[in-house]
């Protein structure tokens, strides 16, 4: 991994995108109301390491919190990512819990 371009939302096909390389990692999201849910993560397995995963997701995470939304992550990778990080907990809707 040794170029990292920056974080692109790609709001028309619903999906932040980070490419590395040839390769791009994808994490697909459904917007309603004043919530992102966050439903797929995608990462070819050249490129996939516990490392690279997390600073994608700090990403992801860091973009939604500038625009002030909840997160509902609905995909298992993401919601063990929001368990290992209380920081994250605080951006979850009120009633809902991992």
């Amino acid at each position: 991994m040794t170029e990292i371009a920056e974080l692109i939302d790609n709001d028309f096909l619903r999906q932040y995108e980070l490419k590395v390389e040839d390769e791009m990692a994808v994490i697909e999201y459904s917007l309603q109301e004043r919530k992102i849910f966050l439903t797929k993560m995608i990462i070819p397995d050249t490129i996939k390491t516990t490392e690279f995963e997390k600073d994608f997701l700090a990403m992801v995470f860091a973009d939604i919190k500038e625009r002030n939304i909840s997160v509902v992550p609905t995909s298992p990778e993401i919601a063990k990512f929001v368990r290992s990080n209380r920081k994250y907990k605080r951006m979850l809707p009120v009633g809902i819990r991992i």
